[in-house]
């Protein structure tokens, strides 16, 4: 299962599934270099920050800015 954390509430990680439902986990749950946007994986250990994947869509978001801003 993919997670995208949307936000950091108290002492939670607001986390948005593939199906667009929302999530809390627990930050102690996740890595703590885990950050605003990156993508999580469900593991049986837990929850670990999936880099490729977040950097592959922090790429596509830049893109899609810089089309839709273009002069």
């Amino acid at each position: 299962m993919r997670l995208v954390i949307d936000r950091f509430e108290c002492k939670y990680a607001v986390c948005e599934l593939e199906n667009g439902k929302f999530v809390d986990v627990l930050k102690t749950d996740i890595p703590q270099e885990a950050k605003e946007g990156d993508i999580l994986i469900k593991t049986d250990n837990g929850y670990c920050v999936d880099k490729m994947a977040t950097e592959g869509k922090r790429k596509e978001i830049k893109e899609r800015m810089n089309r839709l801003f273009k002069d």
